[in-house]
């Protein structure tokens, strides 16, 4: 497999050097992170600059890394341009005129009532295909169809369902209505950010990209997104990329994680750390981009694939660590 190789090749590579102009409280509390094992880099940038960076026990920032489910705000992004493009209606535009071809059969008449914002939100009421569902559903021969036949678990605009297959269809949505790839509409809607790149995407059978999950990108391309964000959705030459009522409404919260209790938005989750009002995207493992708008603050945090967040407590350890960054820049002002 693809992100075999890429974690292969970056185990050899060489620690990432202190800055020289990094404080001493913020060395102190990234030094002391390397005791969280699976952690991998940390990247800290404070007003569009970075201001201190780690790879630890070998790995480097600009190597591609899988983000997992990261990748679903990605996505959100892309549905965004597409909606300010014209190419989607809207968030409540429904999906199954554009899906039709995949719809089941004998399909509940509640299929016809989900949105594109219930996708965004994960609130299309079908049954999830993440978590135990994951692998039967990657295993199926059209992921598409599958995760359309999923019975319905609640009404569509309900409760929050986190599932992958929800992503995936947004991603099937984009191809339909552009006639290209997912990944051919983020290079080039995204390519105006400097240092954004997707180094490699898994596809489904029938070759769409999948939506929200097994998606490389290096922690330096990963800040650059997220800058894309703090900044309203401005490049650094001004270019508007998304605008700034996408990222408004992306950060509003529109359901509630029964999880977490964290707020979701459109592809973020929303809570308080360190006393600030956080932004941030989070995959398996502990792939995290964090956003605190109030403090101009954009934090990486990637980890080892392999393990989950959620149930080893490594998720609350890296709450934790951006708590200590913030703490540690309130202390230099």
């Amino acid at each position: 497999m693809l992100f075999r190789s890429l974690a292969l090749a970056s185990s050899i590579l060489l620690a990432t050097p202190v800055f020289a102009q990094e404080t001493t409280p913020l060395v102190e509390v990234l030094d002391d992170a390397q005791r969280l094992e699976p952690l991998e880099t940390v990247i800290v940038s404070l007003e569009g600059e970075i201001i201190a960076e780690r790879g630890y026990n070998g790995h480097r920032l600009d190597a591609p890394t899988n983000i997992k489910s990261a990748s679903k705000t990605i996505i959100s992004a892309l549905v965004g341009i597409a909606i300010e493009r014209g190419i989607l209606e809207g968030t409540d535009q429904t999906i199954a005129p554009i899906l039709r071809a995949d719809l089941p059969s004998n399909a509940n008449p509640r299929i016809d009532d989900i949105t594109i914002g219930n996708l965004l939100t994960m609130r299309a009421g079908l049954e999830p295909t993440s978590g135990v569902n994951y692998g039967r559903w990657v295993a199926s021969d059209n992921w598409v169809r599958a995760a359309l036949a999923r019975p319905f678990a609640d009404d569509p605009g309900a409760g929050m369902l986190y599932s992958t297959g929800s992503s995936h269809l947004l991603s099937a949505i984009l191809t339909q209505q552009t006639g290209r790839s997912t990944l051919e509409n983020a290079r080039e809607w995204l390519g105006a950010v400097p240092g954004f790149a997707i180094a490699s995407w898994d596809r489904d059978p029938q070759g769409i990209y999948l939506g929200g999950n097994q998606m490389a990108m290096s922690p330096r391309s990963l800040l650059a997104f997220g800058e894309l964000y703090r900044n309203g959705g401005l490049a650094p030459d001004g270019t508007r990329v998304i605008s700034q009522a996408w990222i408004d409404q992306s950060w509003s919260p529109h359901t509630r994680s029964i999880r977490t209790g964290d707020n979701y938005g459109y592809g973020w989750f929303l809570r308080s750390i360190g006393g600030e009002d956080t932004r941030f995207a989070w995959g398996f493992g502990g792939q995290m981009l964090y956003i605190v708008p109030a403090l101009d603050l954009t934090v990486v945090m990637t980890s080892d694939e392999t393990t989950g967040a959620a149930n080893s407590g490594h998720r609350d350890d890296l709450h934790a660590l951006l708590a200590e960054i913030i703490a540690a820049i309130r202390d230099e002002e």
